[in-house]
């Protein structure tokens, strides 16, 4: 049997959560287990509030990608829970999600399953608003965010994308490598339900190219005649970006492409005191909230 630690559910008996805290947790099935950590807004009195579930990248930890993106402060100011798992070195010596195996990008395998089970214990646990959960991920963690998308578009309503790659653009370690550096060559398969997708990624970047999330977008899309739109605008620190909208005439799908010129690999408007961040670009972390509360499973699309 896999120990988790344990607080009262507030949902069943009406407590308010005074201050915000950060839960330990873990969550275990047959293709393996993780530790996860939650965090709780002040003020959660039970009411139905949206999750959103942040897979760091390779070499990080669950808490160094909390402090880099901030969400924790959004989540504070915002209103909803926090989910950051974290990948142990017992899985994969540099801590990277492994995206590029065969089982761990399968419904019910490997790691989706296990990033699944324990989105679906959380909603358990606490009131998570069934229509509003959403996953993003950094680089590995944005790989793993898109199998998810991929894997179990009836949980998650919409998912974030830094710096990562598409769903099946890669069957191995060695291809990996190959897929980072120049995209997968042949297209990954296009999702069976279209899921809305918010992606951003540094037109410089020398880890993951920038063809990697081309692809990803490509693969959320619906087919069918789609409505574009270019905006270009520039940070508060100085960072010029190109941010694209894809929508459907019917309001139905929508998703948003964020170049970053200049950029590296790294969390756009990220704090540094978090690792692999960059604080001089547009604010990733808010725009991806921004995306996301726009979207609820079963609604239009709401523009903002």
């Amino acid at each position: 049997m896999i120990g988790r630690l344990r607080i009262a559910s507030t949902k069943k008996q009406g407590q308010s959560i005074d201050r915000p805290r950060a839960l330990a947790r873990r969550f275990g099935n047959a293709a393996g287990s993780r530790a996860y950590d939650v965090f709780v807004p002040s003020g959660y009195d039970g009411a139905a509030l949206p999750l959103v579930v942040m897979l760091h990248g390779c070499s990080q930890s669950a808490r160094d990608f909390a402090i880099g993106t901030g969400m924790d402060r959004l989540a504070q100011e915002q209103g909803f829970l926090v989910a950051y798992p974290d990948q142990p070195r017992s899985a994969n010596i540099v801590k990277s999600w492994n995206w590029f195996r065969d089982d761990d990008q399968r419904r019910d395998r490997g790691e989706p399953s296990i990033l699944a089970g324990l989105t679906c214990e959380i909603m358990d646990e606490f009131n998570v608003d069934p229509a509003r959960v959403y996953v993003a991920g950094l680089s590995s963690g944005g790989a793993a965010a898109a199998v998810l998308a991929l894997t179990y578009p009836d949980i998650y309503a919409a998912v974030g994308i830094h710096s990562g790659l598409a769903c099946g653009s890669a069957g191995s370690m060695s291809a990996a490598f190959s897929t980072m550096r120049r995209g997968a060559l042949l297209q990954p398969q296009q999702a069976t339900h279209p899921m809305p997708m918010i992606v951003f990624h540094g037109d410089q970047d020398r880890t993951v190219s920038p063809v990697n999330g081309d692809q990803a977008l490509a693969q959320a899309q619906p087919d069918g005649e789609l409505t574009i739109t270019t905006v270009e605008g520039r940070s508060s620190g100085g960072m010029a970006y190109t941010q694209t909208v894809l929508s459907e005439p019917n309001g139905l799908w929508a998703s948003e492409h964020w170049i970053l010129h200049g950029a590296g690999h790294a969390w756009a408007g990220g704090h540094p005191a978090g690792s692999h961040t960059d604080p001089t670009g547009p604010d990733a972390s808010r725009e991806m909230l921004r995306f996301f509360m726009s979207h609820a499973k079963g609604g239009r699309a709401q523009r903002h």
